[in-house]
């Protein structure tokens, strides 16, 4: 389309001019954010043994109390970003934290696991909500010479949380407070959620570099969460029911309306992705490595909790020691694949970690198989630190190489979609490796999970063999 047949764009809105101490607040109520979601998500791994001995349900709550808010945040990330434009990012970024922190206390007060799934989906939505808005109010309130050196701190603190997250869920459900039991990981994040809100009130801009041009594709959005609830539900719920016929159909509509998805996004005037990113190899292609790595990596924390509290009888506290060595190695390898290894061995740090990570699953394996129920940490300790450092390596370029040969237009679409694909992948990696988990588990929880970390070795040898179709060169910073 030549420039005179372009329609007229309304001029972006403002960049607010605040000063430097004001920049950093934002940052800080973004950081805080951030850290709520994280620890939200890492914690309630641990807790799900606790949560079902305290309000029953069958095996699959588990799988609901994670899939339940990993699914929602991916559905909401797909149209966040749009209508942060519409309704104002700073409205949002409150409306999110708001829904959050209230969500964290029905989930804390919840009486039954039906109430605590629908809070944790409600959980998910406003996270969904709150950490892109954040983040584009961080890009606004900050001139780009000076963004990334605001952004250093930020990976060492999201490291310590990350290491933090076990060990933390472990002490408070070892201290029970006032007989509080699993729900004071929920109830935790009130406190801080107030705090947030009150500081974000004050402090973030009322104009956040909205697009006036955007529009929302309601057909695209019913479409794919249709799509996505129909593959969800009866993969978790298929075993405990003994699969009926109504679980398979359930699937096939899925897939259908995936497909009605795919084509509506072609026809429609404002898709929810760019229609070229599906056009470059390497993007579909990453689209397959995102799903693959972080349904293996959803699968894998689910597992282990499960090995260690129920299937070895650990106590919450004793597996989030457990844990540290594998946060630890994550914490280290996505600092050192940032500051060092990225651009010294380029798309080669993408084979290296995927590597370091099918060695450690198989470490893991070995142990679990040379010393049984016999095993302690230290001997799990250096497959863990093994499996997450391999892990840590692929998490900081993975996106950069996937976008390599995306234009800047294309680049914040397709960042979301693969931070949305991550987290659906992560959700359905729980609801379907979860289920042959504890298909197994009955009879061996120890050759189960042995099982499944052989499988999960399998998937991310199979990323690893896909990571060769990628750009050899990242997207610039």
């Amino acid at each position: 389309m030549s420039t005179a047949q372009r329609p007229p764009q309304a001029p972006p809105a403002p960049t607010p001019t605040l000063p430097p101490r004001t920049a950093y607040l934002v940052l800080a109520v973004v950081f805080l954010a951030d850290v709520m979601d994280l620890l939200d998500s890492s914690i309630a791994n641990l807790a799900g043994p606790s949560i079902r001995a305290d309000l029953g349900g069958g095996e699959v709550t588990v799988q609901w109390v994670l899939s339940a808010y990993t699914a929602a945040f991916a559905l909401g990330l797909v149209t966040s970003g749009r209508l942060g434009d519409l309704l104002g990012r700073r409205r949002l970024f409150l409306l999110g934290m708001t829904g959050f922190t209230l969500a964290s206390l029905a989930c804390g007060l919840a009486p039954g696991v039906v109430f605590l799934i629908a809070a944790r989906t409600v959980q998910g939505l406003c996270g969904s909500v709150m950490i892109p808005q954040g983040l584009a109010l961080v890009k606004v309130v900050f001139p780009p010479q000076h963004l990334r050196r605001a952004l250093v701190p930020v990976g060492p603190l999201m490291g310590v949380a990350t290491v933090a997250g076990p060990l933390l869920a472990g002490w408070l459900l070892h201290l029970n407070l006032l007989g509080s039991e699993w729900r004071s990981i929920f109830l935790v994040n009130v406190p801080f959620g107030v705090l947030a809100a009150a500081l974000a009130l004050r402090v973030l801009p009322r104009r956040g570099g909205e697009d006036p041009t955007a529009r929302l594709d309601l057909t695209g959005v019913g479409l794919l969460t249709a799509a996505s609830a129909l593959l969800i539900v009866p993969l978790i719920q298929g075993r405990e029911l003994g699969w009926p016929v109504w679980t398979f159909a359930m699937m096939a509509a899925s897939l259908a309306l995936f497909a009605l998805f795919a084509a509506s996004e072609r026809r429609s005037g404002h898709p929810l992705i760019a229609p070229t990113l599906l056009r470059r190899r390497s993007f579909v292609v990453g689209l397959a490595i995102v799903a693959g790595f972080y349904s293996a990596l959803g699968a894998f924390v689910l597992v282990l909790n499960l090995l260690l509290q129920q299937g070895l009888h650990w106590s919450p506290l004793h597996t989030g020691l457990a844990l540290i060595p594998w946060a630890l190695g994550t914490t280290v390898a996505v600092l050192l694949a940032g500051a060092v290894l990225a651009k010294r061995l380029g798309r080669a740090t993408l084979h290296l970690g995927l590597s370091l990570t099918v060695a450690g699953l198989l470490c893991l394996y070995g142990s679990l198989a040379h010393w049984g129920t016999a095993v302690t940490i230290h001997n799990l300790a250096p497959a863990l630190l093994l499996t997450g450092f391999g892990s840590g390596l692929v998490f900081v370029p993975l996106v950069d190489y996937i976008l390599g040969d995306a234009t800047p237009e294309e680049v914040g679409t397709g960042a979301g979609l693969l931070n949305a694909v991550q987290q659906f992948a992560t959700a359905t990696g729980v609801a379907a490796l979860g289920t042959l988990y504890f298909t197994r588990a009955p009879h061996s929880p120890l050759k189960a999970a042995q099982l499944l970390f052989t499988i999960l070795a399998g998937l991310n040898l199979l990323t690893l063999l896909l990571v060769g179709l990628l750009p050899r060169r990242r997207q610039p910073d």
